[in-house]
C-alpha cells in the first residue's frame, strides 16, 4: 500500500493521533472502486485513496477533540445577564445514514449566569461535534448540552439549519427541503418571551440557504 501524501494542513502526526486508520481506508476505497466497476490503476483514480484518507481525516476531526482543548480556559466571569446570541456560524458534516454532507448554519444563545465563555469557542464548539457522522437531531442537541454544561447559564437555546445531499442527490431529490431542529434548555424552555426574542434575533436579516 503506497503511503498517504499529506497536504501542509493534515500531517502525518495528525493522523496518527486521529481515529483514522489510513491503510485500513485506503484498502476500502481500492475496493469500492473496483467493485464499482472502475480502473483503480488509471490516471485519474491512482491517488484516490490517499485523497480519500486526508479527506475524512479532516471531515471527521471532530471525534479527536475534547471539551478541555475547545475551552482552554476561555472562560470569563461577568455581571452581564442578557442574551448572548452567536448566528449563523457555517458548519459542514456527514450523515451517517448515507455518508453524504450535510450542509447549514447553527444558531446559539445562552443567558450567562456569572460567567462567559470566548466567542470564538462557540463555533469551535459547533465544529466539534459536526466533524463526525452524524444525525442533526442529535448534532443540535449536543450542542446545547455542552454549553448548558460548561456554564451552568440561566439558558441555552440551539437552532441549526441544513440542506441534505442525501434528500437533494438520490431518494426523494427535493433541492430546495431544509431541516429546522432546535434544543432549548432552561428559560429558553420554560419562557415563551424569551424564547420568542432569540428567534425574532435569528430570522431577522436571515439569509436563504444555498448551495
Amino acid at each position: 500500500m503506497e503511503t498517504v501524501d499529506f497536504d501542509d494542513d493534515l500531517t502525518p502526526e495528525a493522523i496518527l493521533h486521529s481515529r483514522i486508520d489510513a491503510e485500513g481506508v485506503q484498502e476500502a476505497v481500492l475496493k469500492l472502486l473496483t467493485a464499482f466497476g472502475e480502473n483503480p490503476g488509471r490516471e485519474g483514480l491512482k491517488r484516490t485513496p490517499q485523497r480519500v484518507t486526508r479527506m475524512y481525516a479532516e471531515l471527521l476531526s471532530g471525534y479527536n477533540q475534547d471539551a478541555e482543548s475547545i475551552v482552554n480556559d476561555a472562560l470569563f466571569q461577568v455581571t452581564y445577564d442578557e442574551m448572548v446570541i452567536v448566528r449563523d456560524i457555517e458548519f459542514y458534516s456527514l450523515c451517517e445514514h448515507h455518508m453524504l454532507p450535510f450542509i447549514g448554519r447553527v444558531h446559539v444563545a445562552y443567558i450567562p449566569d456569572g460567567k462567559v465563555v470566548g466567542l470564538s469557542k462557540v463555533p469551535r464548539i459547533v465544529d466539534m461535534y459536526a466533524r463526525r457522522l452524524q444525525v442533526q437531531e442529535r448534532m443540535t442537541r449536543q450542542v446545547a448540552d455542552f454549553i448548558r454544561d460548561l456554564l451552568n447559564p440561566q439558558g441555552v437555546a440551539v437552532v441549526v439549519e441544513a440542506l441534505h445531499l442525501c434528500m437533494m442527490m438520490r431518494g426523494v431529490r427535493k433541492h430546495n427541503a431544509r431541516m429546522t431542529t432546535s434544543a432549548m434548555h432552561g428559560a429558553f424552555r420554560s419562557n415563551l418571551a424569551t424564547r420568542q426574542e432569540f428567534l425574532d434575533n435569528i430570522s431577522r436579516g436571515a439569509s436563504h440557504l444555498q448551495i
